[in-house]
């Protein structure tokens, strides 16, 4: 009966579904090929207007998560999370449920305003780096730190991009878009049961070990040597390494000191620092480009020649040309630059470059950087103007490898940072103007103001996560257009009519988390939020009261590495096993099922 009333789009409709279905849990091909192929196939079948299926990629919602991703840029570019590092290695944070208790606290919140996923990219090593000098397997707190940043993330508005995309479809549906702070009042309850669950299941987490490999301990231990020199002003100078905060800020190793051309003997983390110390640092390329933008320690390749002290070598390096590359070259087997030091080749004369830091697998560097002979297999990273490096590329003895901009953190910005996305959120919060206005605006300010170039702003966008939600848009306007979401409310109407309002709610709620974990959170939410406002106007309940449970369903994933990105960041660094996520988060999900449709009911009053 249902089939005989099924339009020639709706069966259209279907077929692309089911095949974009399929595709999505297979994986044969990338989500966002498959969500704007299946654009292109509505639109080529008549089943939508090009208007229609394209009108998500113009969408306020989505702009403005092309927006938040280079505001969160400024902020990570900027170092306006140092002192979340800092604390995060802070001697005060000796256990485990220290730990979580931050990451639940500190870490969630921030997750309201800026993506979780870059702060679980720059948590990682943060977090396992205090797991090696704590004795502690990363498996302990590291799905800790996914679960936080997904809780957190359902406090705004702008926490995630299911919200964004859930205010375009609800503004399609004729039910409004929704404000900064418009879940924030059941995103509070729901953050406080997460850190509460985090503190107490936490404990019953398994132990993987901290030497699996593959994981960030590895990655840490094959960092790049670097060399750097204490400045006159540093704050570092008259302090101890115990009681500084170079290595509680910054994910380094330091492997020696060099005062006066001798080489201090351990114990070194009582070694009261001098001016013109010298201390050699093993740490990712990442964090070294930090040190060198940072006001407490200088590159010593940068300061002094690589050669001899000579009057010719320090003309040389005056006259190089700006701006420079930062780029990494190997030296291959049979080079004939292997064997000697970077001193005794006359390496920054020879090649118009300097040696920032070397990076050997295996072994454990404790020379300084100009006396340590090289090998072949060695990769360095150079500092050189872009002629000098084209040089390198044609010359057999080094290999170049690739080729990046010298795009180092603006730190001296922070505070411009900070206050831009301080009155963005203010700006939108009080309604003085349209949050896509003030995120836009922002995004001029710190391009203007120097906390990004433009070229870095432009690489801050997901451009993957712009094609698949502008895609999925089509597939919402296509289930309206041709009459399914109607349909398919009918039958569940026909299903729920007679269940108390909490109980449907529940039902939809899990109805939601079963599509999340099979597909991806913003599939769910366009296709199931035409079809529940349909329902809840057939219950006779507001249709916004359905619509946040599909938005809460879909934000929290937390029953396999899969259903959700910070899961899957986590899986490997964490040595976890497909069934641990499972195991931690089915209770949790659980009691969300329960609580948030109850927590929504009291809020927006359905009932």
């Amino acid at each position: 009966m249902i089939a005989a009333v099924i339009t020639p789009s709706g069966w259209i409709t279907l077929v692309v579904l089911a095949a974009a279905i399929v595709l999505f849990v297979g994986g044969w091909l990338a989500p966002e090929i498959v969500a704007v192929s299946a654009a292109g196939l509505l639109i080529a079948t008549g089943v939508l207007e090009p208007s229609q299926a394209l009108a998500g990629f113009g969408s306020p919602a989505l702009i403005t998560l092309l927006g938040m991703f280079v505001l969160s840029q400024g902020l990570l570019h900027s170092g306006a999370l140092d002192r979340l590092r800092e604390l995060l290695c802070s001697p005060r944070i000796r256990s485990q449920q220290q730990l979580v208790a931050l990451l639940g606290g500190v870490v969630a919140p921030l997750s309201a305003v800026i993506p979780n996923t870059p702060i679980v990219a720059i948590l990682l090593p943060v977090i396992e780096g205090w797991c090696r000098r704590r004795s502690i397997s990363p498996s302990r707190v590291l799905i800790p730190l996914s679960v936080a940043t997904i809780t957190g993330g359902t406090l705004t508005l702008v926490g995630t991009s299911t919200s964004l995309l859930a205010s375009d479809v609800s503004a399609g549906l004729g039910y409004g878009g929704f404000q900064l702070f418009s879940f924030t009042a059941i995103g509070i309850p729901v953050w406080l049961i997460g850190c509460l669950y985090l503190l107490l299941a936490s404990r019953w987490l398994p132990d993987r070990g901290l030497n699996a490999s593959g994981t960030l301990t590895e990655l840490t231990r094959e960092g790049y040597l670097t060399e750097v020199v204490l400045p006159r002003r540093s704050p570092l100078t008259g302090s101890t390494l115990h009681a500084s905060r170079l290595q509680r800020r910054f994910d380094v190793d330091v492997l020696s000191v060099h005062r006066g051309g001798q080489r201090l003997q351990p114990p070194l983390a009582e070694l009261r620092l001098k001016a013109g110390d010298r201390l050699l640092l093993r740490c990712t390329r990442g964090e070294l480009l930090r040190l060198q933008q940072d006001q407490m320690v200088a590159l010593a390749g940068t300061l002094l020649p690589a050669d001899d002290d000579t009057p010719e070598a320090n003309g040389k390096a005056a006259a190089e040309p700006t701006p420079i590359r930062l780029t990494e070259v190997l030296l291959p087997t049979g080079s004939l630059l292997a064997g000697s030091s970077l001193r005794e080749l006359r390496f920054r004369q020879r090649f118009n470059a300097t040696v920032l830091a070397v990076k050997r697998a295996n072994t454990t560097l404790h020379e300084r950087l100009g006396r340590l002979p090289l090998k072949a297999g060695d990769l360095l990273l150079i500092q050189a103007p872009l002629d000098a490096i084209r040089g390198l590329q044609e010359n057999s003895e080094l290999v170049v490898l690739d080729d990046l901009e010298s795009d180092l953190p603006t730190t001296h910005r922070k505070w411009l940072a900070v206050l831009t996305m301080a009155l963005v959120l203010l700006l939108s919060g009080l309604n003085v103007m349209p949050l896509v206005a003030a995120v836009l605006l922002g995004v001029g300010v710190l391009v203007v103001g120097g906390c990004l170039d433009a070229s870095a702003a432009l690489r801050a966008i997901r451009w993957d996560v712009f094609l698949l939600l502008g895609g999925l848009f089509s597939f919402s306007a296509a289930l309206r257009q041709s009459g399914l979401a109607q349909l398919a409310a009918e039958g569940l109407l026909a299903q729920l009519q007679g269940w108390p309002v909490y109980a449907a709610l529940v039902a939809v709620y899990a109805l939601t988390l079963v599509s999340t974990e099979l597909l991806s959170n913003g599939a769910a939410v366009v296709l199931l939020l035409p079809v529940v406002a349909s329902l809840a106007e057939g219950l006779g309940q507001p249709p916004l009261v359905f619509i946040y449970a599909v938005v809460f369903a879909a934000s929290q994933s937390f029953l396999s590495p899969i259903g959700y990105q910070t899961n899957l960041m986590v899986f490997s660094p964490g040595n976890y096993r497909f069934l641990d996520f499972l195991r931690f988060g089915w209770p949790l999900t659980a009691i969300y099922t329960l609580v948030i449709p109850a927590v929504i009911l009291h809020v927006m009053g359905g009932g």
